[in-house]
């Protein structure tokens, strides 16, 4: 995964311009003043129905798109933003995200120099079958602004923001294609359970239906625990919403469905370090059952068994 990271070494606009345009959304950009810049940068994690962008400018500019084929959520880190989105004004300081809906035109008038953004861009299909899976509810809007004050968002812009600091360096989790995949997919169902709010209209006879739709996530993870489940992925098994899953896992198991599906991943890896052949080590296990950092599966493990996972494979 190739990920443009950091300063942007050009001083000419046209160039800068089309860094971003490849990272992120291709846009007319106008600056505002006749000073070169040596001060735009980016940090990016390159291809994929879902990106994370980190931009600055360092100068003045307007900037012009109308996000072909994909949402831009825009959340302001310093400075404000200022933007006109099919037709609506809506400014968004740091703790709010505007929202860009595909093919529609966007305007930001003034970028100051001191605004820098974390932009998230999602396909699509890629987002819209997503809120499907995870609202049962394929009619539910995303709103023009998002607050990221309230504690969804505020859980939301923590995950952006950690992932966004770690897209330099040759240890970055995003550098593994299957670790990105779970890490970026976990972006988009917690944008989701953040943008969208309860719909207390269909709450109605939920109760009723959880110990079905409980058992049913249950079968199926235990069915494939390897497999990379994803919330959405469990909502969908049920037929609900990843809400309506997580409050029917609580009320009858007593814990969320991914602690659920952990538990039966380290039965799993557990049974498999016992009868360990000669070639295999604790990563290639952890790894097997779906435990993408060994450092924590070794915790996680002690706690749960008493021993490390290391001393489970030396008896064998």
């Amino acid at each position: 995964m190739s990920m443009p990271s950091g300063k942007i070494e050009s001083r000419d606009w046209d160039e800068i311009s089309q860094v971003v345009a490849d990272a992120y959304f291709p846009h007319t950009l106008t600056p505002r003043t006749p000073v070169r810049t040596d001060g735009a940068f980016l940090r990016s994690t390159g291809e994929g129905p879902v990106r994370i962008a980190r931009l600055g400018w360092g100068a003045d500019v307007s900037i012009r798109s109308d996000h072909p084929g994909a949402y831009g959520v825009n959340i302001p880190v310093s400075g404000r933003l200022d933007s006109v989105v099919g037709g609506r004004e809506v400014s968004s300081l740091p703790g709010t995200a505007t929202v860009c809906p595909p093919d529609t035109d966007t305007r930001i008038s003034r970028w100051a120099a001191s605004c820098e953004i974390i932009g998230v861009r999602f396909d699509h299909e890629y987002l819209e079958r997503e809120m499907h899976r995870i609202l049962a509810r394929p009619d539910r809007p995303l709103p023009s602004q998002v607050d990221l004050s309230a504690p969804a968002g505020t859980t939301w812009m923590r995950f952006v923001e950690s992932l966004s600091d770690q897209m330099e360096g040759p240890n970055c989790l995003l550098q593994n294609d299957l670790v990105a995949d779970q890490l970026l997919s976990a972006v988009t169902t917690a944008f989701v359970l953040a943008a969208v709010p309860d719909d207390p209209e269909h709450t109605e006879g939920a109760v009723a239906a959880r110990p079905r739709i409980v058992k049913r996530v249950i079968d199926a993870l235990h069915g494939d625990p390897a497999h990379r489940w994803t919330a959405g992925e469990m909502a969908e098994q049920a037929g609900v919403s990843v809400r309506r899953l997580q409050e029917g896992f609580r009320q009858y198991v007593g814990r969320s469905p991914t602690q659920y599906l952990n538990d039966i991943r380290l039965v799993r890896a557990r049974d498999d370090l016992l009868a360990a052949d000669p070639g295999d080590t604790v990563t290639a296990v952890a790894l097997r059952w779906g435990f993408a950092h060994t450092g924590r599966f070794a915790a996680t493990y002690r706690s749960r068994f008493g021993v490390s996972p290391s001393s489970a494979l030396r008896t064998t």
